[in-house]
């Protein structure tokens, strides 16, 4: 089987074993959940409830007018019982954990559906309006970790046009296998969702890119595409980070992406497998985003899982489901471990962006013990955008303990000049480095700092 690829990358183990033959498995009901109002990028929502209200599973509870955001609905039937800050990490394309506003409902036990939550039609009769109108009611977002609202990649502009909808289904992080179990159980959802993308932008061809240390996958999908002209399996190399937006149309299709630019300036939009099948339960059964896949593992977890949870139910709950921490955990990380966020406190709320939760030892760790750079260059050669990223962590170093204005100036126009938004955040640098120089994090801190002039500079 020929595979397709990208240049440069790197190989980290796959450590998907212990979970990659579980099936998706429900996870208990919460008592409670703790429900974010800014699960994704762009504004975060406004409460539509308050304290004492009862609310359904499904029911509308937070929205916002801007265009770029995504509502929030119940997740489980019950009484809200505090709207107020709570602690989230990973908000949108946050690394930190920050703030935010929050609606906890207390559960009444009976898993209650809201009115609203009915089938919304057929695939053939809705029009792309109407389906763009049921993606965004159901407050769908992105669910590969970016969290960008869905129905905003789907409103193409006048003066741009979508020839191909790519599904990343190479899921290149180690450990999780979420999106590996969605496409063998329930191959139809994603095709269904894939043909629903299609429609609402417009796009004549649908490619399905699938990495091969997962045959399983690739057979259900190619069965489940068989009798579709104009949707194929494409298998990919196995290599990080081939699930990367960029990576994956340079590797389906040979096309890039230009510096600056995003998919659609190429006639390309980028789905999750998770995002798929959220559409086609909100246009089948007229679903919210009230549920999410996540993958459970690491060394540290007693019984690793592939689970589906509410959104807002406890992290610290959903470890517990899996049998709980075993003894000498190093770490836990939401997400995978080369752009997850490692946790100082597991009691905070699984959300929409939540796709794995590991429990990692140290030798599962890398560890950084900075030395000198000894200029051997293995992090350029690995870095899928072609950046210099010891460049930009010395431009962003050097902003850190500037002496002068002039001097911090200059150094965060250096970040400017050499890309540094280009930068994908993937962590190959990083993981390639002999040196143990932490340069992905320098990296975010150089981005921070520029990010800090431009909106100075605006003012």
């Amino acid at each position: 089987m020929k595979a397709k690829t990208f240049k440069q990358g790197v190989h980290p183990p796959h450590k998907k074993e212990a979970t990659k033959d579980k099936s998706l498995k429900p996870a208990e009901l919460p008592s409670e959940v703790v429900i974010p109002l800014q699960q994704h990028i762009g504004a975060p929502c406004e409460p539509l409830v308050e304290r004492g209200d009862k609310v359904k599973v499904g029911q509308k509870i937070g929205e916002s007018e801007a265009f770029v955001s995504a509502p929030v609905h119940a997740s489980i039937s019950g009484e809200v019982t505090d709207v107020g800050l709570v602690e989230v990490t990973g908000v949108g394309l946050m690394t930190t954990t920050q703030e935010v506003m929050a609606i906890t409902i207390a559960a009444d036990g009976k898993d209650e559906f809201h009115e609203s939550v009915e089938p919304k039609g057929d695939l053939e009769s809705l029009s792309a309006a109407e389906l763009r109108d049921i993606v965004y009611e159901a407050g769908i977002v992105g669910l590969g970790g970016a969290t960008f609202p869905a129905h905003v990649k789907y409103a193409v502009p006048e003066d741009k046009s979508v020839d191909t909808v790519i599904l990343n289904g190479a899921e290149c992080e180690p450990y999780l296998t979420v999106d590996h179990r969605t496409m063998v159980e329930m191959p139809e959802k994603v095709v269904y969702g894939l043909k629903a993308i299609m429609k609402m932008t417009d796009a004549k061809e649908g490619q399905i890119g699938i990495e091969l240390n997962k045959p399983d996958a690739i057979e259900a999908m190619q069965e489940a595409t068989s009798d579709q002209t104009n949707i194929k399996v494409v298998p990919l190399e196995v290599k990080y980070p081939q699930g990367a937006e960029k990576q994956l149309i340079d590797a389906c299709l040979g096309r890039e992406v230009p510096s600056g630019g995003l998919p659609l300036d190429i006639g390309v939009v980028v789905n999750n497998i998770g995002t798929a099948v959220a559409i086609t339960e909100a246009i089948q059964e007229g679903k919210p985003l009230i549920e999410r896949t996540v993958t459970v593992s690491g060394e540290g977890i007693k019984k690793p899982q592939n689970l589906v949870f509410r959104i807002g139910t406890n992290v610290k709950e959903l470890i517990e489901q899996c049998g709980g921490l075993k003894k000498y955990v190093d770490r836990v990380v939401l997400g995978g471990p080369m752009m997850g966020n490692a946790q100082h406190d597991v009691d905070v709320p699984a959300t929409k962006g939540t796709s794995g939760i590991l429990a990692l030892r140290s030798h599962e760790i890398s560890k950084y013990e900075p030395k000198n750079c000894i200029r051997c260059a293995r992090c350029v050669d690995v870095c899928p955008i072609f950046l210099l990223p010891t460049a930009l962590y010395k431009f962003a170093k050097a902003d850190m303990v500037a002496e002068s204005k002039m001097e911090q100036t200059e150094m965060i126009n250096k970040l400017d000049e050499y890309n540094v938004f280009d930068c994908i955040e993937c962590g190959s640098c990083s993981y390639i480095c002999p040196a143990k120089i932490p340069l992905l994090h320098w990296i975010r801190l150089g981005k921070n700092a520029l990010v800090a002039e431009q909106r100075k500079n605006d003012e």
